[in-house]
């Protein structure tokens, strides 16, 4: 039997705060994995369904933890978590809010739409690491 690793689909606008992102699950991921960035909640849609550009099912494979930004221009975290939450087929998926609002009411609607967990992007390298480590032994 072959074992895969763990294969994320981040979905982050701010291009500095993807990279640091993916240098931290870098540091964290088993063998195998991989880290498929894109950058609006639309986007991450098309991805999630192999529509467009994101129609090669090898290149772009059905993602084992999803991690979504909040606050995004093109479909936000909330738009993401909505449709997964509205395609049952997705209930598998692990999916994680990391952003950087502590809001209460995004906290709880995130929450509402079926976030697995909610984690505030922590201000240094060394804790993104450590929160990365956390999400992907989740």
């Amino acid at each position: 039997m072959k074992s895969h690793g763990v294969r994320i689909l981040l979905i982050d606008d701010d291009f500095n705060e993807q990279y640091l992102q993916k240098l931290a699950l870098g540091k964290v991921l088993r063998p195998g994995s991989s880290v498929h960035l894109v950058s609006s909640g639309d986007e991450a849609i098309a991805f999630m369904i192999g529509e467009g550009k994101f129609a090669d099912r090898e290149k772009f494979p059905f993602p084992s933890l999803i991690i979504t930004d909040l606050k995004m221009t093109r479909g936000d975290g909330f738009d993401v978590l909505e449709f997964l939450q509205n395609n049952p087929a997705w209930n598998v998926v692990p999916r994680i809010v990391f952003s950087s609002s502590s809001d209460d009411d995004d906290v709880r609607t995130a929450y509402l739409l079926g976030a697995s967990a909610y984690h505030v992007k922590p201000l240094t390298q060394a804790d993104m690491e450590k929160r990365m480590r956390s999400i992907v032994e989740y």
